[in-house]
């Protein structure tokens, strides 16, 4: 997993692009961009709830302290940082 922890910025927002399906979760660092990749099938908010976890896990900080601004529907995601 990626370490991604000098993104951990109080207020910051961090765009994320997902892959659901994916053979395995990943949080990847390819040219400034947050790709995350999840095994979890995109339904009923799933898919976002494991993004969520990944991404908090490779950021070094609480799940709780992630909260969705946009992208719920989306491949697109952006989480801010509280």
């Amino acid at each position: 997993m990626t370490d991604l922890t000098h993104l951990a910025i109080p207020g910051a927002e961090i765009a994320v692009r997902v892959t659901p399906k994916a053979a395995r979760n990943a949080v990847l660092l390819e040219d400034g961009l947050v790709k995350v990749l999840v095994t979890t099938v995109p339904e009923d908010g799933k898919a976002t709830a494991e993004v969520q976890k990944a991404l908090a896990k490779a950021l070094g900080v609480a799940r709780s302290r992630l909260t969705l601004v946009r992208g719920a529907k989306s491949r697109d995601k952006v989480f801010r940082l509280d």
